[in-house]
């Protein structure tokens, strides 16, 4: 008698910690305003991402990989939601057997009723009342939170994509530096380079805040298959440290201002999502971009007629100086999200540069 009711408190324990640890992980997801990394989060997104690897494998072009994982955040938002009403009402059954007078199977069968407030289970007793209140509560709760989410992660998610359109228009698709700055010879656009700077500072700072606070986001997938936020970030930090190291151009701080938004914004959301990268790396440390790469980009650039350099040796010292800051969490970032293949964004860069640090379900 006494083995059985030590059994008991332990399920009625068990049920509280777990609907407790339930909550916490819906309340780091939706309420809290700073990015918090989450047990329960990160394994539906891991296993999920795993079943998408396999529905989607690397032998496939492309774009159909592209079209099967435009599912991949929102099953996982669903998968999510589901998971934590799972675990509420297994952790509330387990209460309710903890308090005697039910089987296991009654046990479920009353938790069910009471989160879905179906009331086809009628509780007894004070106690196991309050219990049903406190569950029918908890359910809709969680309902509630994940709605008024929803829109909040599409609004961040549209102020993304419209930066990430626009820059087509500039920097071609996928966008490139190269192609901004062939482009904005060919139209006499420099005038207007000082804004383009303020804008993707902003846009920066924007995309660190929703992409650690609201995570699912930075899956979201953009409407067009080459675009993406991951390559559209690299060509503006590409284009921003060629315009400080190569191009013979008045010197713009803001574009310096805009390198440093631009690699603390992907260096925070490698942090969050466990990416390891050097934090003080050397201005002379290799990163993807080799001399040769550069020197193919810098005769493009003069064949277009732009104003370079003549120290090319000193012109790569500092592009190189600048691009170690954000080469790596931009390539493992780009291979975490499957983002499609850019100029100094290939998958051989991403498998030699961009494997520091774990990655949901072999991110490929």
């Amino acid at each position: 008698m006494f083995v059985e009711s030590v059994i008991h408190v332990v399920a009625f324990a068990a049920g509280v910690a777990l609907v407790a640890r339930t909550l916490l992980s819906a309340i780091k997801t939706f309420i809290l305003p700073r990015g918090a990394r989450d047990t329960i989060v990160g394994f539906v997104f891991r296993e999920l991402r795993r079943i998408f690897n396999r529905l989607a494998p690397k032998r496939l072009p492309y774009r159909e990989r592209d079209r099967i994982f435009a599912y991949y955040a929102p099953v996982a938002l669903a998968v999510l939601a589901a998971s934590w009403l799972l675990l509420v009402l297994f952790g509330f059954a387990a209460m309710y057997w903890g308090l005697g007078g039910h089987t296991p199977g009654g046990a479920i069968r009353l938790s069910g009723s009471s989160l879905l407030t179906l009331g086809f289970a009628a509780p007894t007793g004070g106690l196991e009342t309050a219990l049903t209140f406190a569950e029918a509560i908890t359910g809709l709760g969680l309902a509630a939170l994940l709605i008024g989410y929803l829109p909040t992660m599409y609004a961040a998610f549209a102020r993304r994509e419209l930066q990430v359109n626009l820059l087509e228009v500039q920097a071609d698709r996928p966008a490139s530096a190269v192609a901004w700055f062939k482009r904005a010879q060919r139209l006499g656009r420099w005038e207007t380079l000082h804004e383009d700077w303020i804008r993707w500072e902003t846009w920066f700072a924007d995309v660190e805040e929703s992409h650690t606070t609201l995570s699912a986001v930075a899956f979201y997938r953009s409407q067009q298959p080459e675009h993406s936020w991951i390559v559209a970030a690299g060509a503006v930090l590409d284009a921003a440290a060629l315009s400080r190291s190569l191009l013979a151009i008045p010197k713009d701080v803001q574009a310096d201002l805009t390198l440093r938004a631009g690699y603390i914004c992907l260096r925070r959301i490698a942090d969050f999502f466990g990416i390891k990268y050097d934090p003080s790396p050397a201005r002379t440390d290799p990163t993807s971009v080799t001399r040769e790469k550069f020197d193919t980009a810098a005769a493009e650039l003069e064949t277009a007629g732009l104003p370079l350099r003549a120290d090319r040796d000193a012109a790569f010292e500092d592009f190189n100086g600048w691009r170690v800051n954000y080469d790596r969490p931009l390539l493992a970032l780009s291979r975490l999200i499957l983002a499609p293949e850019a100029r100094w964004n290939t998958a051989e860069d991403r498998a030699a540069f961009g494997r520091f640090g774990p990655t949901p379900g072999d991110a490929g």
